[in-house]
């Protein structure tokens, strides 16, 4: 019985999934929503957001402003035109919203996106972090959204302790999807230096902000190399200590678009269900391999999270 209502309700969510992303042109009927699910309001509501990690009407307008950024950049459509389409009734409401998601006005996304950039840097992401893992796509592809439901969704994770972490670094505020612009910086100050000679060197990203009550233009992380002791940190880096402790760690194995999605499923799925509570530490990636030597989807980053 709990398999079959569990399923009952899989299926409720994924009709109104596929409901959402096939319409985002038109007003959201939540209680013609809640019908198709044979639900009553409250409790649609309620089973949608545990299952998805947002309400249908956040999922609606998260979708609507993904579709924006990806018409910015693939499209020459007038700003005010994209706005209307996203269902702002004015260019001001668009910029308002969309600064708030990309931390840009949706002119410089689009500018930012013309310009030549090192190799080392992200390309402009229109992916919102969401734990469902469900994103505008040009050309959906329906049949796979059923495993991007909460319920299906499995997180290896382990608690580990962890040394503490000398890092040569420097310092981005911005949107977190933007940090390669740091790492640009530092390869050209590590290189010279040496420090990519150094054994069991790792590359990280150190996060200092919770994205869900910062604004993304004021966000704080480091983009950093780990160096031992002793050894000089480069003019124009800061020497950061990542301090010893209980980490839960995390494996993510595909494009760094996706980490936003895995952070979200660790840190609203997991840490909730854990028994844990987040320690005074930083949450930190380092990644394995990096877009030189892997595909995206290869690309295998470790998340780690400071516990209590």
């Amino acid at each position: 019985m709990k398999t079959e209502t569990r399923t009952f309700y899989q299926a409720a969510v994924e009709r109104t999934v596929l409901r959402i992303t096939e319409t985002l042109d038109e007003a959201l009927d939540l209680a013609a929503l809640a019908r198709g699910a044979a639900l009553s309001s409250f409790h649609f509501h309620r089973i949608f957001r545990g299952m998805m990690g947002e309400t249908p009407l956040e999922m609606h307008r998260r979708l609507r402003l993904e579709r924006a950024a990806w018409q910015l950049l693939a499209r020459d459509t007038a700003v005010t035109t994209i706005a209307f389409e996203a269902g702002y009734e004015t260019h001001e409401a668009f910029t308002r919203a969309f600064r708030a998601a990309y931390g840009s006005s949706p002119s410089a996304f689009r500018q930012g996106a013309a310009e030549i950039r090192s190799a080392c840097e992200r390309p402009q992401q229109i992916e919102l972090a969401a734990r469902s893992g469900v994103h505008f796509r040009h050309e959906p592809a329906k049949e796979l959204l059923v495993r991007f439901l909460i319920g299906e969704v499995i997180m290896n994770v382990t608690i580990e302790e962890m040394p503490e972490l000398r890092v040569a670094a420097i310092r981005h505020v911005g949107p977190y999807d933007r940090i390669s612009e740091a790492f640009a910086r530092l390869g050209g100050l590590a290189a010279p230096a040496g420090l990519f000679q150094a054994p069991g060197l790792k590359m990280l990203a150190i996060y200092h902000d919770d994205p869900e009550t910062t604004a993304p233009e004021q966000l704080q992380s480091d983009a950093g190399i780990t160096v031992g002791p002793g050894v000089r940190v480069p003019d124009g880096a800061v020497e950061v200590k990542i301090p010893a402790g209980r980490y839960a760690h995390a494996t993510h194995v595909g494009p760094y678009t996706e980490l936003g999605d895995c952070w979200s499923r660790l840190m609203g799925g997991w840490l909730p269900q854990s028994g844990h509570r987040v320690g005074s530490g930083p949450a930190y990636e380092v990644y394995r391999n990096n877009p030189t030597n892997a595909a995206p989807h290869e690309l295998t980053t470790d998340l780690y999270l400071s516990l209590a």
